[in-house]
């Protein structure tokens, strides 16, 4: 096989996109490095400069991915909010566009839900978890959430959606396609928000949550220790 010249980004870039091939038409197990070197015509030597392993390589295509998701998500909820006037409006939508990118992409969307990877803030978009904290504190200033109840509420959104991606893509829930999803999503969303402006914390507050990307963020704003 002939080898491609490639610049130095440009290898990078299709090292992942070969990745991603592989990626869906065999899973996110089963296949190698040398293997999407192969695909795109350099050496495993080559791919070695960008990523020291197989697990560099779907670590940084899962950031990549997750990136993908995040600015889906945030256009999701920038349309929604100049549709209407309904106060839940954006999370829904975000929400929806979560659940919705599982299933269209159910081979990448498992290697993205189980992989932790890097940062997709790294990327310069948002990382869907900052989506969800961006429209929260959007409820919280126009007064549809009490400030009080803010607190840890994205970790409740995230696991309730993140919780129905995951069952979706993993085939343990089957609905009658893309318009049940969306239903299903608004239902969830919604019933969860009604729950949080209802909520009565125990005299101990609740537990503090985080993340690999909360603590992260953290550190680069100087409010705590990495992850």
């Amino acid at each position: 096989m002939g080898k491609t010249r490639y610049h130095h980004g440009e290898l990078r870039n299709a090292l992942l996109d070969a990745a991603e091939e592989l990626v869906r038409e065999q899973g996110s197990v089963g296949w190698s490095l040398r293997e999407a070197s192969a695909r795109v015509g350099v050496s495993p030597s080559a791919a070695y400069h960008h990523f020291a392993s197989r697990d560099a390589l779907v670590g940084a295509l899962s950031a990549r991915v997750r990136a993908r998701l995040g600015e889906r998500m945030s256009d999701a909820a920038a349309r929604a909010h100049d549709a209407g006037a309904d106060a839940h409006r954006g999370l829904v939508a975000a929400g929806r566009a979560y659940v919705r990118w599982a299933m269209e992409d159910l081979a990448v969307a498992r290697l993205t839900l189980g992989f932790g990877g890097l940062d997709a803030a790294e990327t310069g978009v948002p990382h869907p978890h900052d989506v969800i904290d961006a429209e929260l504190d959007r409820l919280v200033a126009i007064g549809a959430l009490d400030a009080a109840r803010r607190e840890g509420a994205d970790f409740v959104v995230w696991a309730a959606v993140h919780g129905l991606a995951g069952l979706l893509a993993d085939g343990l829930l089957i609905l009658d396609g893309p318009e049940a999803a969306d239903l299903q999503t608004e239902r969830l969303m919604r019933a969860v928000l009604t729950g949080l402006t209802q909520e009565t914390a125990p005299p101990g507050g609740w537990p503090v949550a985080h993340s690999a990307h909360t603590r992260r963020r953290a550190a680069r704003h100087g409010d705590g220790p990495p992850g």
